[in-house]
């Protein structure tokens, strides 16, 4: 006999629940970020510091390398805030993508024990890269006054392409989740997708550079969109924000993330057998 404390689970129950228990479990999303950000911050000195660190090494390099010796153009800007600017929504991708695509086969003790739907731990990984986002653009702030740049009613807009960002890093999560899971050597092959990614992506140098008939397909990159916004708001660029990037960036995101969700809930049925 059933009494009121039991809850019966059938099969194609779960599946027509799926979307609405991912609100109904949105505890369990806040208590697993909550877990990665006192993970990476609590007790630790290298945690704080490493987010202040990180983004001033790699700019420095690319301004000795990129700025001095190859001179390459800033576009009216300082090239360390050039760099700067695109670093933050670069790293916060990065580690997203790096972080949450283990994250399934981190819990596979809890995965393989209750339900609940398995979308919310790669997606309960992103939050801790965002924290991270915020830190660093209090360092950006700072280079910002130290160059006399005021923000402007620009900086207004940053929540958009911020969350363009998190559009696309879910979306790449989601998938490589899935797959690391599946294909456990994958994650070797996570790695070179991000060292690659830096390298195509307009960190290091401007879009300007790109030959005007390549850019839209250089545009494809949805990182081209979100860099350029970020720069158009924070950094001082006064040139026109190209809204083609923009949409494209939306565009592609949004499929990356089509995508991303169908391979997740076609595997999802199989993680607890297969982690």
């Amino acid at each position: 006999m059933q009494n009121d404390r039991e809850i019966l689970i059938e099969a194609n129950q779960i599946e027509r629940r799926y979307w609405l228990d991912l609100w109904l479990y949105r505890e369990l999303f806040y208590f697993l970020a909550w877990r990665e950000i006192l993970v990476r911050y609590k007790q630790t000195i290298v945690g704080i510091a490493w987010v202040v660190i990180r983004p001033l090494l790699t700019m420095s390099v690319f301004t000795l390398v990129f700025g001095r010796l190859a001179k390459l153009p800033a576009d009216g800007m300082p090239y360390p805030l050039l760099v700067l600017s695109a670093l933050l929504p670069w790293q916060l991708f990065s580690a997203a993508v790096t972080e949450g695509s283990a994250s399934l086969v981190g819990n596979a003790n809890m995965i393989s024990k209750i339900y609940f739907p398995r979308l919310i731990v790669p997606a309960s990984s992103i939050v801790v890269s965002v924290v991270d986002f915020l830190f660093s653009l209090l360092i950006l702030m700072a280079a910002m006054m130290l160059y006399g740049i005021q923000p402007g009613w620009k900086i207004l807009l940053l929540p958009v392409f911020l969350a363009m960002t998190c559009i696309f890093a879910l979306g790449m999560t989601i998938l490589f989740s899935a797959l690391n899971v599946r294909y456990r050597d994958f994650r070797y092959v996570i790695g070179f997708i991000v060292q690659f990614g830096l390298l195509v992506s307009p960190v290091a140098f401007s879009i300007s550079i790109i030959p005007q008939a390549w850019q839209m397909v250089y545009a494809l990159n949805p990182m081209v969109g979100i860099i350029e916004g970020f720069r158009w708001c924070l950094a001082g660029n006064h040139n026109p924000l190209n809204m083609s990037f923009v949409l494209l960036s939306i565009l592609v995101s949004a499929m990356i993330l089509t995508v991303g969700l169908m391979y997740f809930r076609a595997t999802e049925r199989t993680f607890a057998d297969v982690i």
